[in-house]
């Protein structure tokens, strides 16, 4: 039953029928502002804008089913570690995507760098799902199902996404303080631009000896993004740095979770590379990555790194693909060019059809 409505004006006024006005405060409200990109607020989140934008792309339009002969060809072994590798880079970017970027982005006032990280964050969800383009190719929907439970169920997997997530839960808050703000920033450097890599290191190694080509180039164009993200962040992070009241006891804090994240990462090597004989090779990438993380936010590579294997770390210049920092379309980029245009009748419903 619902309660009794009493009328806005009595019977007869003058004023019956009209809009009750509207009693707000306006003094009282918050101001809201507008993005405005004529006044530049630093001297690095527009070019951050207009290099995400020249990167952009989409999982459709690379044809992955080229590699279903190649993929025919590798060792049941080889098959295993490139599904449980393109698994756990799922996961990361499902992390990031839903929870990292959008709980970054609350605590950063410039609304140009917040515009470049919404950016991000949508490129985020894109190579999440790219990963499943790949697997469509590949492999059979129990295949698939697997894949999925075994992240799920994965104890250093887990590891890396709940140490992470940690500290994006901590910016849910509103009032945080700068050092949560900090290291906040550091975790989604960490895993951008360090917890990633031991996962690209096979699909990068295959296409290296000529497998699994056509898939690679996907995940080269996930690199590319990945490492300007890494770099834009960790700008924000050195920001941040600066005003931190206690910053050496923060370093502190930052080094202790980048340790904790690098033994965990040796644990997962191990599992997914023993097999196929890659496991030193995979550690010697991940130390060579965590100091670039380390050298993104500012500070002194950490890790000893002997020889990291010069196909997988010109991954991205071998054969046709063309690469830099600043990244181009990849030469063997390939685009749908079948269009079909729309006409005014496609828009044209029967209406006698029932819904």
């Amino acid at each position: 039953m619902k309660p009794a409505m009493s009328a806005p004006y009595a019977k007869g006024d003058e004023n019956a029928g009209s809009v009750r006005p509207l009693r707000t405060n306006y003094f009282r409200m918050k101001q809201y502002k507008a993005v405005n990109w004529n006044d530049p607020e630093n001297d690095y989140a527009l070019l951050f804008w207009e290099q995400n934008i020249k990167q952009f792309w989409i999982d459709t339009e690379y044809i992955p089913s080229k590699d279903i002969d190649s993929w025919k060809a590798l060792s049941p072994e080889m098959r295993e570690c490139y599904k449980k590798a393109l698994g756990g880079l799922t996961l990361l970017d499902t992390l990031q995507s839903h929870t990292g970027m959008p709980k970054i982005m609350d605590h950063i006032e410039s609304l140009q760098n917040k515009s470049v990280l919404a950016y991000m964050c949508m490129m985020e969800a894109i190579h999440a799902k790219s990963y499943s383009t790949i697997f469509t190719t590949v492999a059979t929907s129990r295949d698939i199902e697997d894949i999925f439970n075994w992240v799920q169920n994965n104890k250093y997997l887990q590891f890396k996404a709940s140490t992470i997530d940690k500290h994006y839960r901590k910016l849910a808050e509103t009032d945080i303080s700068k050092e949560d703000l900090f290291m906040g920033l550091c975790a989604s450097v960490l895993l951008e631009s360090f917890l990633f890599y031991s996962g690209f290191f096979i699909p990068l190694w295959l296409c290296g000896q000529g497998h699994m080509v056509a898939s690679a180039d996907i995940i080269k164009k996930i690199i590319a993004d990945e490492s300007i993200h890494g770099v834009f962040v960790g700008l924000l992070a050195q920001d941040v740095y600066k005003k931190l009241p206690n910053p050496e006891k923060s370093k502190e804090k930052l080094l202790t979770l980048l340790n904790d994240l690098y033994e965990n990462e040796l644990k997962y090597t191990e599992e997914i590379y023993t097999d196929v004989g890659l496991t030193a090779e995979v550690k010697e990438y991940v130390r060579y990555n965590a100091n670039k993380a380390l050298m993104n936010l500012g500070f002194e590579p950490a890790f000893e790194v002997k020889r990291v294997n010069p196909i997988v770390l010109n991954g991205l210049n071998v054969e046709t693909t063309q690469h830099d920092f600043f990244s181009k379309k990849s030469t063997n980029y390939e685009k749908a060019t079948e269009i079909v245009h729309l006409r005014d009748e496609d828009f044209m419903m029967d209406t006698s059809v029932a819904v």
